[in-house]
């Protein structure tokens, strides 16, 4: 299985697993979650780059590659993708570096699926 297939795979079953609980609460925050990204006074690509950007520098791995995905389907460039990254290194200091080199090759696997 591939990168990207292996996380959509385990994001899915293990969503389905935790909303399988059928906690209120846990419903309400997935709800939000997916309302915040929807176009509004901001566009849904401009929320989705803050995502990935506030991603990065909270070092959530899971959460970059969402955000990378969602930025690929919204036809981020690459050279946007690395304008974020350098965004996010300059806010979150050099501990971003890892997680922008995970990033890049995730990005890098999202960018063969056009291919």
């Amino acid at each position: 299985m591939s990168m990207i297939a292996d996380y959509q795979e385990y994001r899915s079953r293990m969503n389905q697993r935790i909303l399988a609980s059928d906690n209120k609460i846990i419903k309400r925050i997935y709800s939000v979650d997916t309302l915040a990204y929807q176009d509004g006074a901001l566009d849904s690509q401009t929320k989705e780059m803050l995502g990935l950007v506030s991603s990065l520098v909270l070092r959530c791995d899971d959460c970059v590659k969402y955000h990378l995905e969602k930025c690929k389907e919204l036809g981020v460039s690459t050279d946007v993708i690395f304008e974020i990254f350098g965004i996010a290194m300059l806010v979150g200091g050099s501990i971003v570096i890892p997680h922008s080199r995970r990033a890049t090759e995730f990005w890098d696997e999202l960018q063969k699926t056009n291919e």
